[in-house]
């Protein structure tokens, strides 16, 4: 088991006080393994991923990623989570404006001491971006600037990859091809995925499927 969450619980305040997000979420994925994520909008999707990656404290509850309890690290440690064990893709992709495509890609294997050019080109070869690297963000349409930051996310061959409707941006036609190299690469990888969607479609496509309904797994 790579991920386990425990009785998770979330609030945020309202104008008549907590409003509950999270109502006791207890989930787990194991290595290599693809999950999806639905519900309706509201229902807490965005915020458990949020809370997986260290970027929001619970309420309560406990999550474990390889052993190690995210909800007992400090800020420093849950970013060196986020260096060297998790990447997330972001729907609004959320690349660095001043990095061209290649410098954006390395970016968090960088941070983490495991840059490797051949990967870098790997990747980019993979997703179609070779002819795009010393191109920046602004220059790209929005699949390719989805690909760069899938690059980047598997660039540094992380043990789990959150993933926030990583095509909910984008077309039909687009989302489909992105969506198609997206699960091939993580294949290779061998990460776990668990990714957040509304296209049922895109949800099949994964080994597993969790439901959250108002804060809890239906």
């Amino acid at each position: 088991m790579l991920l386990s969450i425990e009785d998770l619980r979330k609030s945020y305040p309202g104008q008549d006080g907590a409003v509950p997000v999270l109502r006791g979420v207890t989930l787990t994925v194991d290595a290599g393994e693809t999950l999806a994520l639905t519900g309706e909008s509201g229902s807490g999707k965005s915020t458990l991923l949020h809370l997986v990656a260290g970027l929001d404290a619970v309420d309560g509850g406990r999550i474990f990623l390889d052993s190690e309890e995210v909800t007992r690290l400090d800020d420093s440690g849950r970013a060196r989570l986020r260096r060297s064990a998790v990447s997330i893709v972001f729907q609004q992709f959320n690349l660095i404006p001043s990095l061209d495509v290649a410098a954006n890609i390395a970016f968090q294997a960088r941070l983490s001491g495991t840059p490797d050019p051949q990967e870098l080109s790997r990747l980019a070869g993979a997703l179609g971006l070779d002819l795009h690297l010393r191109k920046y963000p602004e220059q790209l349409s929005g699949g390719q600037q989805q690909r760069v930051a899938i690059a980047r996310a598997l660039a540094a061959r992380p043990k789990l990859i959150l993933a926030d409707e990583p095509t909910g941006i984008l077309d039909e036609a687009t989302a489909d091809e992105v969506m198609d190299q997206f699960l091939a690469l993580v294949a290779e990888t061998g990460s776990a995925l668990l990714m957040v969607t509304h296209s049922p479609r895109h949800a099949a496509r994964l080994s597993r499927r969790a439901h959250l309904s108002q804060g809890r797994l239906a």
